[in-house]
């Protein structure tokens, strides 16, 4: 299968094979411990064989516990010719590559060869790493150990695959030294070029059969051109998206274009130290630097407040920020004029040069953005302008108003198969708002039920007498309102909280209750430690209640009795302020649209059933989703809300809430529908 020509059965060739392969007496069952035949999964699987035999696009639904993972891998290591897998993490990656792939390949025996790629900076860099060593620019005694650690694992790894290295966390700043960005890769002029990992990994992606990727990558590749991707995607006969809920944030942020004075900063670190090692005498390079930088933090200065996002046209035409703008342009010319006199004194002095050109001309793109003739834009080209200042830089962002017409356009050319699927792309079955939203519009969409039994396994839980969301007190009374419920499960609970200021004040305020009322329970809470550690930690307890936000609304499995609560504070509206949801909303209603019910609902709807999604993880799991946000009954939309939820029983009533732990393996009683 290395020749990766295109598949061409008839729709419907496959389906018998595919039910032989799900059959009780299938190979997967034969080869895989504890596998059971799934009609969800088997009829999923048969879609997507049919998709790639067509080479057609297909939007597939699978509620949590149908085995989408397998649905699509033995089609796709079967039939798929040359596959490019996508996925939402680099553990997700990680889990493909090292786990499902393998048990998928070996139970079938398919002779299909694989290969994992990521980004440049999860490779060690052995220029970097050299020049690391020599100039022991080391800020803690912490980091000097771990670069002894990576420097003997770059002479025993096969990949240089940092994830490899567990002793040094990824979260370990010696990284960013000893592994290459985009602008600061030698390329072919580089002494290890034939020894490169990155090279190497791209290389073995060329020739594989199926190469795993994450959706981060394929953006940045489909818009940098620098990951690799653009390389193999005119091979590839199918694309699988997997987690593909998460592509249209994605793909908008690689769409688009952002510039900072934080990388104006940095640059101007690494002008003063490669111009005083290079060319000590060929500028007054303190100066030169000095006045690019304070042209950069005066810039970010214009906004006196801490955090702001504003859009272009909110900003007053007096304000300072403009002549600021202007000034830091200036400035980076002048910078420019002397690296370019000094340029061939030293490689990294014309990487200098190279960046300081890229940023001036980012600067410059988003300054004249602002005055394009909007009727000689076409929808492609529709872009957001606004600034983000957070408490010592400041972004300046281009936001792609929509990356439908964008994306549709990658899509075109040669035919293939494309393939998008996660457990949330659908409200009530409803496919419009996630296909307007990719362009992918008439395509196939289809949805498989989960194979759990909701009613019995899970409970929906609505209190009574809440406030309204942006009461001041409204996380107390969400505190109020959970306690006993806490009590009743015995922790074993996640608090999802909608911003980081909710998790700091539950936190705040669990703590003391834990301790008035002697509660055992272990609390943790985001930003402690990493997800990683919080959720081994949680898992480990048995009785522990974790308190978070958005990352831990989606792609965390906590199986078994370990988590038996999930409580929601409040529906998961983008924050009101977003400069590229207002702009959105307003594009929509230029349409006769109404930007509430075409947007914001679909996609609070979609976001909520990801945190609803972590509580029911297999078919021995049991547990209550408490919703505190009171607009779910209150509002009209309400009910097209828990209506696109997992069918759960309901109730408004905590006693019933309370006694579902201890009535639990018996038929749930259910009050009035909530």
């Amino acid at each position: 299968m290395t020749e990766h020509s295109a598949p061409t059965p008839e729709p419907g060739t496959h389906d018998t094979d595919i039910e032989q392969l799900f059959d009780a007496a299938g190979l997967l069952s034969q080869a895989v411990p504890g596998f059971r035949p799934r009609q969800s999964q088997t009829e999923m699987a048969k879609a997507i064989a049919t998709a790639i035999s067509c080479q057609k696009t297909l939007i597939a639904e699978a509620g949590t516990g149908t085995g989408k993972t397998f649905a699509y891998l033995v089609p796709a290591l079967l039939w798929g010719g040359k596959v490019i897998l996508s996925t939402g993490t680099k553990n997700l990656q990680d889990q493909l590559y090292l786990r499902d792939i393998p048990t998928v390949r070996k139970a079938l025996n398919a002779p299909v060869s694989v290969a994992l790629l990521k980004g440049r900076a999860n490779y060690v860099c052995h220029f970097h790493l050299e020049r690391t060593l020599q100039n022991g620019r080391m800020t803690s005694r912490e980091d000097v150990g771990y670069l002894r650690e990576i420097s003997r694992f770059v002479k025993t790894t096969g990949s240089g695959d940092k994830a490899e290295l567990s002793r040094v966390p990824e979260s370990a700043t010696v990284w960013n030294l000893v592994t290459s960005t985009r602008d600061t890769c030698m390329g072919a002029e580089c002494q290890y070029y034939q020894d490169c990992f990155v090279m190497k990994a791209r290389k073995e992606a060329q020739q594989a059969d199926v190469v795993v990727v994450n959706h981060h990558l394929f953006f940045a590749d489909v818009a940098l051109r620098d990951t690799g991707v653009a390389e193999l995607l005119p091979s590839a006969n199918t694309v699988i998206f997997d987690e593909a809920h998460q592509l249209p944030e994605t793909a908008t942020l690689f769409f688009g274009e952002t510039v900072s004075t934080s990388q104006v900063l940095e640059l101007c670190r690494d002008v003063l130290a490669e111009g005083l090692a290079h060319a000590r005498d060929g500028a007054d390079w303190p100066k030169v630097v000095s006045t690019v930088e304070r042209a950069a933090r005066d810039l970010r200065l214009a906004f006196p407040q801490d955090v702001v996002r504003l859009a272009v046209n909110q900003i007053a035409p007096s304000s300072a920020f403009f002549p600021a703008l202007e000034k830091l342009q200036d400035e980076l010319h002048g910078m420019v004029a002397v690296l370019e006199k000094q340029a061939e004194r030293a490689e990294t002095i014309e990487q200098c040069r190279t960046r300081a050109i890229e940023l001036s001309d980012k600067l410059a793109a988003w300054d004249s953005a602002q005055n394009a003739n909007p009727d000689k834009v076409t929808p492609e080209q529709e872009r957001v302008l606004w600034v983000e200042a957070f408490s010592s830089s400041l972004q300046l962002h281009q936001t792609p108003l929509s990356i439908a017409p964008i994306f549709s356009k990658q899509r075109e050319g040669t035919p293939r198969a494309w393939i998008f699927t996660s457990a949330t792309l659908a409200v009530k079955n409803d496919f419009n708002h996630y296909a307007s939203q990719m362009g992918l519009w008439n395509e196939t969409a289809q949805s498989w039920p989960s194979p759990f039994d909701y009613g019995r396994q899970g409970l929906l839980y609505v209190p009574e007498n809440l406030p309204q969301p942006n009461s001041l007190d409204y996380t107390d009374a969400v505190i109020d309102a959970a306690l006993p419920i806490i009590e009743a499960s015995g922790g074993r609970a996640f608090l999802l909280c909608t911003t980081i200021r909710a998790v700091n004040r539950a936190a705040e305020r669990l703590r003391e209750e834990f301790d008035k009322r002697g509660l055992p329970f272990p609390l943790m809470v985001q930003g402690e430690a990493g997800r990683t550690e919080l959720l081994d930690r949680f898992r480990a307890a048995g009785n522990a209640v974790l308190i978070g936000s958005q990352s831990f609304w989606e792609g965390v499995d906590v199986r078994g009795d370990a988590l038996s609560l999930v409580i929601i504070d409040k529906l998961p509206f983008s924050p009101p302020d977003d400069p590229v949801l207002a702009a959105r909303i307003d594009a929509l209603e230029r349409k006769g649209l109404n930007g509430f019910v075409h947007h914001q609902l679909p996609a609070a709807i979609i976001n909520l059933k990801q945190g609803a999604g972590r509580l029911i993880r297999d078919e021995t799991d049991h547990g209550v989703l408490m919703i505190c946000d009171p607009r779910i009954i209150s509002k009209p939309y309400g009910r097209r809300i828990w209506q696109s939820l997992p069918p759960f029983s309901r109730t408004r009533d905590a006693n019933v809430a309370k006694e579902f732990f201890t009535t639990r393996d018996r038929d749930v009683p259910t009050t009035r529908d909530a």
